[in-house]
């Protein structure tokens, strides 16, 4: 390059680059692979007026993208996963036994407790999307719930699961950055988590009570069309024991849906010994197509297979790629610079951290460099005031990890989106536990309660 990227042009980059996203997205309502695409050309042509050649663009390019080869591989098992799932009769199965247990009035809550509880069992907040979390969008649907409420609750339990699980990537990664306990930085993330977990819960139970609801003749029609049509029954739970043990052996994600995925195979050809290679193939690769006769049924339960995360796919290729050429032109290195040098308060050095990870999220759409780029940039400043790595840590993971969610063009995002058949910004304003935990994480830095501070530093040393 002709000389480095200075502040002001990169925040002027990125400006533009917010605004090409938000207008296409927001204003023209338009899927986020087309405006991700044109900001990567934009950032192309800028970068070719800068003399950069292309060769150091590709690397910018490889460099991002090769961070999403696991994740990708990742998405594309668990397409497979939802559809033998549903083939085999596990989400039937588990829908069919939650009409029987839980209340429709508390339903709302409910499904924010249960996916609370599985994420913070198996660690993955979209391994509970993608399988408890669709069954619970399917009762959703059928109850007469707002499914864009449904959607938000599920993903505001999945992420209190994983954000508090020490089975969760996330975490560990939050941990490790800010070079902490992985264990006292989960007893310190109460201070913010606990108080967006109970807020969440209260606004759930009250917005659950404006559900019109369904009748109970309509409830006992989708019953007894999964149980006509699926192979209802008590085994279907062996392949959700199965994944709970995987998680307590701290078994990698990948081998665990594998393993999961042979399990429910051999389920399906023992029901239904007749399908054929061939049709399970097209299972695997289109998806299940149910043809149950009932339109509410059919709706849901036609979904999964590899051909379902293709979009899903290539918009993270395509937010690494733009991810990869803002990290290796520095920019976005850039634009935090300057601002880390200024703070010497702990409440404003918090909220700029989580700015600082809401912002990376928003240009990168990944959630593990919203937690690593800020945490290298402010760790220094976190020292220099007397914060503890604890302090840092949370902050990381309120701002960085739990926002990639809210995201329409951001893997979580648009995994999310993807599985439960529900756009981001329709989801948005009911991820309620995504929304409070950096305003409660703020709060924690003006107030100091909860605050870690070093040996020897702090209001009373």
């Amino acid at each position: 390059m002709t000389k480095k990227i200075e502040f002001k042009e990169s925040v002027a980059i990125l400006l533009i680059m917010l605004v090409i996203l938000g207008s296409g997205v927001i204003g023209f309502g338009l899927s986020p692979q087309v405006p991700v695409l044109t900001v990567i050309a934009f950032l192309v042509f800028w970068l070719a007026l800068r003399h950069v050649s292309w060769d150091d663009i590709m690397k910018g390019i490889t460099k991002g993208i090769s961070t999403a080869i696991i994740p990708i591989f990742i998405f594309i098992l668990i397409g497979t996963l939802i559809a033998v799932w549903i083939q085999a009769g596990i989400i039937p199965s588990l829908m069919v036994l939650g009409f029987h247990l839980i209340s429709a009035r508390f339903f709302v809550p409910s499904v924010f407790i249960v996916c609370s509880l599985v994420g913070l069992a198996i660690g993955s907040g979209f391994t509970t999307v993608s399988t408890v979390g669709i069954a619970l969008f399917g009762m959703g649907s059928t109850l007469g719930v707002n499914p864009a409420l449904t959607a938000g609750a599920i993903i505001s339990g999945a992420v209190f699961g994983d954000k508090m699980s020490p089975l969760s990537d996330s975490t560990n990664l939050a941990s490790a950055v800010a070079e902490d306990d992985l264990f006292d930085h989960i007893n310190n993330m109460m201070w913010s988590t606990i108080p967006a977990f109970l807020v969440s819960l209260i606004v759930f139970f009250f917005l659950g009570q404006s559900n019109k609801g369904t009748s109970l003749a309509s409830i006992a029609s989708v019953s007894s069309t999964l149980t006509k049509h699926f192979a209802v029954s008590w085994w279907a739970a062996l392949p959700i024991v199965l994944m709970f043990i995987c998680a307590w052996k701290k078994m990698p994600a990948i081998p665990t849906l594998f393993l999961n995925i042979i399990v429910s195979t051999v389920m399906i050809f023992i029901n239904n010994p007749q399908l054929g290679v061939a049709k399970f193939a097209t299972l695997i690769e289109s998806g299940f197509v149910s043809k149950t006769g009932n339109k509410a049924v059919d709706a849901l339960l036609t979904r999964g297979g590899i051909s379902s995360m293709m979009g899903t796919v290539s918009l993270i290729i395509m937010t690494l790629a733009l991810g990869g050429i803002l990290m290796h032109m520095g920019i976005i290195e850039s634009a935090m610079k300057p601002l880390v040098a200024k703070l010497n308060k702990p409440g404003r050095l918090i909220t700029a951290t989580i700015f600082a990870g809401i912002g990376v999220n928003l240009f990168v759409g990944e959630q593990y460099l919203s937690v690593i780029l800020p945490g290298n940039a402010f760790k220094p400043a976190f020292k220099r005031i007397g914060l503890s790595p604890l302090a840092l840590s949370r902050t990381l993971e309120d701002g960085g990890s739990v926002i990639n969610y809210l995201i329409p063009w951001g893997v979580a995002g648009s995994f999310v989106a993807s599985a439960l058949g529900v756009p981001v910004l329709e989801f948005l304003p009911f991820t309620l536990f995504s929304l409070l935990s950096p305003i409660f994480s703020i709060l924690s830095g003006f107030s100091g309660i909860g605050l870690k501070w070093q040996p020897g530093h702090g209001p009373k040393a």
